[in-house]
C-alpha cells in the first residue's frame, strides 16, 4: 500500500469521527418531545405520588461526576414552583428501570406532567433556561377565553 491512500483514508476516518463527535456533543442537554408519551406510575419508581403539576424524574448512577450538579438544579427548580416534584433514580440498583426507559446515558432527565406523562426528555445536563420553558409550558394555567 503507497502512503497517499493510506493518508487519504486516515483523514477521512478522522474527519467522520471527528463529524460524529460534534453531533453528539450538540445533542447533549437538548429536550426531546419526538417521544411516546407514556403514563409513568409512581409505585414503579418506588415513589408514594407524583407532583401536582409536573414531575422532574432524574436517572442517575453513583459513578456519574455530573449527576450531583444536576441533582442541585432540578431540586432548585421544583423548589421554585408549587406543585412540582423532583424524583433521583439511580439506576446503578434499578437496572430494570434503566432498561424500560432506554437509559443510555447519566443525567437523563424526564419531564412529567400532572397525570404522570412523559412530556420532555433530557439527555446529559439540561439547559436550566429551557427547563424552566418546559415547567412553564407544564404549570401554566388555562386561559379563560
Amino acid at each position: 500500500m503507497t502512503l497517499v491512500p493510506a493518508l487519504i483514508g486516515l483523514a477521512l476516518l478522522l474527519a467522520v469521527t471527528v463529524a460524529i463527535g460534534a453531533f453528539v456533543q450538540w445533542r447533549q442537554g437538548r429536550p426531546r418531545r419526538d417521544i411516546p408519551h407514556e403514563v409513568v406510575q409512581p409505585a414503579r419508581l418506588g415513589a408514594d405520588a407524583l407532583g401536582q403539576t409536573a414531575t422532574l424524574l432524574q436517572f442517575s448512577t453513583d459513578l456519574c461526576s455530573r449527576c450531583p450538579g444536576v441533582h442541585r438544579t432540578l431540586a432548585a427548580a421544583a423548589d421554585a414552583r408549587d406543585g412540582v416534584l423532583h424524583l433521583d433514580i439511580d439506576v446503578t440498583h434499578r437496572p430494570d428501570i434503566a432498561k424500560h426507559f432506554h437509559i443510555l446515558q447519566t443525567p437523563t432527565t424526564l419531564v412529567l406532567d400532572r397525570d404522570g406523562a412523559v412530556q420532555t426528555r433530557f439527555g446529559g445536563i439540561p439547559n436550566r433556561d429551557v427547563l424552566e420553558l418546559e415547567l412553564n409550558r407544564l404549570t401554566a394555567e388555562p386561559a379563560n377565553v
